[in-house]
C-alpha cells in the first residue's frame, strides 16, 4: 500500500493548509516533492469538488 509524501522542503507550507485538506491532500496517497506537485494536488481537489 502506497503512502502519502510530503518532502521536508515541502512541509512548511503543507503545514499552513487547513486539516481538512491536508488530510485529503493524505488520503490520496500522493508524493508530493515540489510546490508543484502540491499545486496539482490541490487543483485536482478542487476540480473534483466543482464536479460534484
Amino acid at each position: 500500500m502506497m503512502m502519502s509524501y510530503v518532502a521536508p522542503a515541502l512541509q512548511e507550507k503543507f503545514e499552513t493548509l487547513s486539516v481538512d485538506l491536508k488530510n485529503a491532500i493524505l488520503e490520496r496517497n500522493v508524493q508530493l516533492y515540489t510546490l508543484q506537485d502540491l499545486i496539482k494536488c490541490l487543483e485536482d481537489i478542487v476540480n473534483e469538488a466543482e464536479m460534484n
